[in-house]
This record gives structure tokens, C-alpha cells and sequence, in this order.
């Protein structure tokens, strides 16, 4: 046996014993939602989607209305409190045959679209999407066909778009592309390979023009702007931890970090009540840790002749919990919620005393009241 094809049987033995072994670790946790701060349990509630899953980010728009979500078949759909049902508001793409239904939309999303990071202009009323495969687009009030914005910077394609947030003094844009190698399909490959080929990217409303603020980045996501709109905060979800970029004050074009967490880090958002609500897909267990310090093993799990995305997905089925946590504007934790029953989050979007939760696999928006 070849030292090649020996290597690559052992990374296989062990990819089935980790499912193996978070299985068993899943099977012995409690199915509970926790506020540690406060020691008390909240209870989810469900608002259920038919048809497609994976409601990533939300968004309201200037009356309120919503949440706003962008799903797995391309779609942005819109809650209807008054009816009490979703509808379609918007899509990316407009090549639609095939999309929509109950299927596998993975295999589809890069001719149909996969909206991720979402928010609104406050002025103009206008959604600004950042989908994985179409660049970073607008819709108007009225919804419809989205219009491309970028789908290039300095040349490169945004392969990745992920994350955005809104400046709502100037209307500039602030956004992430996560690789330049890989598509959002094939994410775990990014984490697995320690791919630093991630920007962070800002779109100038009265230039029309794109310009990189930050490169060599492993894996930036979700991003958010400060309060007062002095600094940014950005996940590098690869590294599991959140970078602040400032934009103003005597530290304007420095970078630091800001947090580091327990687990991989999602989108980003404000809360009303202060600070940030960062939302972590899992934890960094010791076994995955040990594995990515290793980059040749990441290599070699890419290079098996399975899908590692796929295999992830199943392994994720078993692997913990969801994870979410407020931080202050100095980085300090303010509050922390953990979802046990296996539903990963995405997002959190604080809004009127309600958080209301994205992922990316749930066939339904979750929300927790405060």
C-alpha cells in the first residue's frame, strides 16, 4: 500500500469515526435552550417555510414590515403577519426552471442564486442582497428581478459574496467575498484547505465604485457596522474570531481583533440594546481543531473522492448545538443563547423584543422573545 493511499484511508476512517463520535456526544446532551446570564430557558418559536429552507439573513424594511429572508431556491421571501404566510418578494437570477420545489437546491443554487447577507437602505427603501453566486445586488421597494451591482473587484471575480452592512449616512456599502477559490457549494473546503484568498470590500454609492479594503482573509462573513459608524466588525469564520476594522478616529485603517469565540462565527448584527449579536453555525471541538491544525490533512479530505460538503452536512446533523452571543462594543459577552436540539443558526436579528434566528439547513425562521 502506497504512502498516498494510506494516508487518504486513514483521513476516511477518520471523518466516520468523528461522526461516530459526535453522535454519541449528541445523544447524551439535553435538548435545552439556555440565557446563561440569566439562567432562564426560552422557549422557540417556529414560523415554518414550505418549499425551501435555509433562511440565512433577515431584514425589515422602513414600516416594519417583514422579516424579509433570502432562501435556499433563490428567493427573497416576506412574512405577511396579517395572513400569516410567506410570499415571494424578490429573486436573483432570472433563470427560474428548476428552482423552486422540494430538491436537493444545492445543486442548483449557482444558476439560480443564493441570497445570504440582506439589509435595506433606510432612505431609499431599496434591498441590497449579497448572493453567493451573483454578486452583490438591489431590489426596489416593489420587489421583482434584483439588479446586478458588482460582480467584479480589481479583476477578480466575487466569487463568495456573503455579508454585507449598510453606512445609512452616505449609502456606501460595506461587503465580504469569502474565497476567491471557492464557492459557497463548497464551503467546508475553505475552512478544510485554510484558504486565505477572502476580501472585505466596500461599494460607493456616489463613485459606483468597488474598492478592497482588506485581503488575505480566511473566511470573512458576516459584517456589521459600529453604532456610530467610527469602526466595523467582521467574522473571519475560518479562525473563529471577529476583526474590527476601523473606519474613523486616530486608528482609522487599523485592524485588531476584537473577539475571540468558542465556535464558527456567521453574520453580524446590531442590536438595539447595544452591541453586537454574532451567530456561530457549531463550536470548535478539540477533534476539529487538531484537524485543522494540520493543513495537509485539510488537503487530503478535499482531495477524497467524496463531496466533504455533503459529508459535513451529515456530520453536522450530530455535531452539538447552534450557537449565539451579544457582544459589547468592546468585545465583552453581554448575553449568550444555545440552541441543543441540533438547529444551527445563522443569524440573529433583534427586533421590537424579539430575536429572530436565521440558518442555513432550517425549514423555518425561529424566534425567541426577550
Amino acid at each position: 500500500m502506497t504512502s498516498k493511499l494510506f494516508f487518504t484511508l486513514a483521513v476516511t476512517v477518520l471523518l466516520y469515526a468523528l461522526i461516530a463520535v459526535n453522535h454519541i456526544t449528541l445523544f447524551f446532551e439535553k435538548s435545552v435552550i439556555q440565557k446563561p446570564s440569566s439562567g432562564k430557558h426560552r422557549q422557540l418559536e417556529v414560523v415554518p417555510i414550505m418549499g425551501a429552507v435555509g433562511p440565512e439573513s433577515m431584514a425589515f424594511d422602513l414600516l416594519g414590515e417583514g422579516p424579509y429572508a433570502g432562501v435556499s431556491d433563490g428567493r427573497i421571501i416576506r412574512w405577511q403577519e396579517n395572513e400569516q404566510r410567506w410570499i415571494s418578494f424578490a429573486i436573483t437570477s432570472l433563470l427560474r426552471k428548476g428552482c423552486e420545489g422540494q430538491h436537493d437546491h444545492q445543486l442548483t443554487e449557482h444558476i439560480c442564486g443564493r441570497p445570504l447577507g440582506i439589509c435595506f437602505n433606510e432612505v431609499t427603501n431599496e434591498l441590497y442582497i449579497a448572493d453567493a453566486y451573483m454578486g452583490l445586488l438591489k431590489v426596489g421597494p416593489e420587489g421583482g428581478l434584483a439588479t446586478s451591482i458588482v460582480t467584479h473587484a480589481r479583476g477578480t471575480p466575487l466569487l463568495f459574496t456573503n455579508g454585507l452592512d449598510i453606512n445609512q449616512s452616505d449609502g456606501s456599502i460595506y461587503f465580504t467575498d469569502s474565497s476567491s477559490l471557492y464557492q459557497r457549494r463548497n464551503y467546508i473546503s475553505i475552512i478544510l484547505t485554510g484558504d486565505k484568498t477572502g476580501r472585505l470590500m466596500k461599494y460607493e454609492q456616489e463613485s459606483k465604485q468597488v474598492r478592497v479594503i482588506l485581503n488575505n482573509l480566511s473566511f470573512p462573513n458576516g459584517v456589521a457596522l459600529s453604532n456610530d459608524g467610527s469602526f466595523l466588525v467582521f467574522a473571519e469564520t475560518t479562525k473563529c474570531r471577529i476583526l474590527r476594522y476601523w473606519l474613523k478616529t486616530s486608528k482609522a485603517e487599523t485592524l485588531e481583533t476584537f473577539a475571540q469565540l468558542p465556535g464558527f462565527p456567521d453574520n453580524i448584527k446590531r442590536s438595539p440594546r447595544g452591541g453586537f449579536w454574532v451567530a456561530m453555525h457549531s463550536r470548535r471541538d478539540k477533534i476539529l481543531a487538531w484537524i485543522l491544525s494540520f493543513p495537509r490533512l485539510g488537503n487530503a479530505l478535499v482531495r477524497l473522492p467524496i463531496d466533504v460538503t455533503k459529508a459535513y452536512l451529515v456530520l453536522s446533523k450530530y455535531r452539538g448545538s447552534g450557537l449565539a452571543m451579544r457582544l459589547s462594543e468592546d468585545g465583552e459577552i453581554l448575553e449568550t443563547i444555545e440552541d441543543k436540539n441540533g438547529n444551527k443558526i445563522s443569524e440573529v436579528h433583534e427586533k421590537d423584543g424579539n430575536l429572530w434566528i436565521g440558518s442555513i439547513g432550517m425549514p423555518f425562521v425561529g424566534m425567541y422573545r426577550i
